[in-house]
């Protein structure tokens, strides 16, 4: 049994390397349009799991980090240009910002340097609010991501409840916790003899969201009782 956790570009890999070994996997990008599966509903072949849709998670951050500084007019989006889902991601949070009338600063980095210096682009063009898009490498650099917010005093939501631990302002995913138990169970059932191909993708339907109050009053921002109720974990 292979189990690729997180990441498009293991689950190809595994999936290149044999067409017998049943596959599970664990990742955020859309198994379709990578040719992971056929279908959700019918995966086909040797490989089937769970795709939590961190990409199209995007807008809705944006959408949460509105909330929070409603008065914000530029936005800004860090972005690694050498995720295979980039375009996707640009794409999606330049139009949640059209939509909601907020123009969106795209900030490429793909490297811990091109960190520091997107921050820097950040303060030069008066960005008021940032939105980290998900990336491993984003994610290997919490400490630094998170410090260059409290630096620059500005309102950042992130992918993954860690940062918020670390003092970043709030965070939106999905319940990893309910995904890997979702692949436990698949791998069960597959291990009693059922086929990946007949097993469909799931998707969340769980999702948390995590606020920590000590960073928003740290930067004068009041964060409305809406999105307190909604919060699944409120840091002190």
């Amino acid at each position: 049994m292979w189990i690729c956790i997180f990441g498009v570009v293991s689950a190809l890999a595994a999936k290149a390397a044999t067409t017998t070994i049943p596959i599970v996997f664990v990742n955020g990008s859309d198994p379709l349009k990578f040719g992971l599966v056929a279908s959700f509903n019918r995966p086909g072949g040797n490989i089937t799991g769970v795709s939590f849709f961190a990409i199209e998670l995007e807008a809705k951050r944006l959408e949460l980090l509105r909330a929070l500084v409603p008065q914000a007019t530029i936005f800004a989006a860090l972005l690694n240009p050498n995720n295979p889902n980039a375009e996707s991601q640009s794409k999606d949070v330049q139009e949640a910002g059209r939509v909601s009338g907020r123009s969106v600063l795209v900030l490429n980095a793909g490297t811990e340097r091109d960190i520091d210096a997107a921050f820097e682009t950040l303060v030069h063009q008066k960005a008021e609010a940032l939105t980290v898009t998900a990336d491993s490498l984003f994610l290997s650099r919490l400490d630094q991501i998170v410090a260059l917010a409290a630096r620059h005093r500005v309102p950042t939501i992130y992918t993954n409840r860690e940062s918020v631990e670390l003092g970043g302002l709030i965070s939106y995913q999905p319940n990893l916790s309910d995904s890997f138990r979702q692949a436990g169970i698949y791998t069960g059932r597959i291990l009693k003899g059922e086929k990946p191909a007949d097993l469909p993708v799931v998707q969340p339907t769980k999702f948390e969201l995590v606020i920590n109050l000590k960073t928003a009053r740290a930067l004068g921002l009041t964060v409305p009782g809406s999105l307190l109720v909604l919060a699944d974990e409120v840091i002190e």
